[in-house]
């Protein structure tokens, strides 16, 4: 536990916002817990003792961060000692906030106390928000995991309503055309004129 028991009601109000801003902001990369006010929902083991830092960062199973957020009245020594210096021993990326007038103060006490935060964030509150500056990198401090974005699970396959279809209409069978008589071919002049004598002869032939 902290050794600030007491802040003043107006900073606690801002450091329990800052902490749920900066939850939001975590979860984006990966999976975090918080411990807000008097709540202790993630305990992290660091040598024989046991803290409970603003914010717990995890990847998997496997410690990934933690986030202390300091204001005003706790950027001290006794705050150093209890906390920072154990935190930079955790082997992961410990990330310092603390108020844009309290960075030199914090700054000063980390080299006094030995203590190694992988980042100092300095913050400015705004109306719909935190005003956020990265003030200090340390490069060889422990890296952690690799903080890979979250994924997104995929949405499952929306389900396939049956479309009702109407029943095709049987296509119209063509009727047969009838076939039309062929026309008589007029007989050459020849042939008639050979039936009209034939006929002819025949008659005379009857009146004899």
């Amino acid at each position: 536990m902290s050794p600030i028991f007491v802040r003043p009601v107006r900073e606690q109000l801002e450091h329990d916002r800052l902490i749920r801003f900066l939850l939001a902001k975590y979860k984006r990369k990966l999976e975090a817990a918080a411990n807000v006010g008097d709540e202790r929902v993630a305990p992290v083991k660091i040598g024989p003792g046991t803290f409970f830092p603003d914010l717990v960062l995890t990847s998997g199973k496997k410690l990934a961060g933690l986030v202390e957020v300091e204001t005003g009245e706790s950027v001290n020594n006794l705050e150093a000692m209890a906390q920072w210096v154990h935190f930079s021993r955790a082997r992961v990326p410990f990330h310092l906030y603390v108020p844009v007038s309290g960075f030199d103060a914090a700054k000063r006490l980390c080299g006094a106390n030995g203590a190694r935060p992988a980042e100092i964030w300095t913050y400015r509150p705004t109306l719909d928000g935190f005003d956020l500056v990265k003030s200090f990198h340390d490069p060889s401090a422990p890296a952690g995991p690799k903080l890979t974005a979250k994924t997104p699970e995929p949405a499952p396959p929306a389900a396939k309503v049956p479309v009702k279809t109407k029943p095709k209409e049987p296509a119209p069978v063509a009727k047969p055309k009838a076939a039309k008589p062929k026309a008589k071919k007029p007989e050459p002049k020849k042939a008639a004129a050979k039936k009209t004598a034939a006929k002819t002869s025949a008659k005379s032939s009857r009146k004899r």
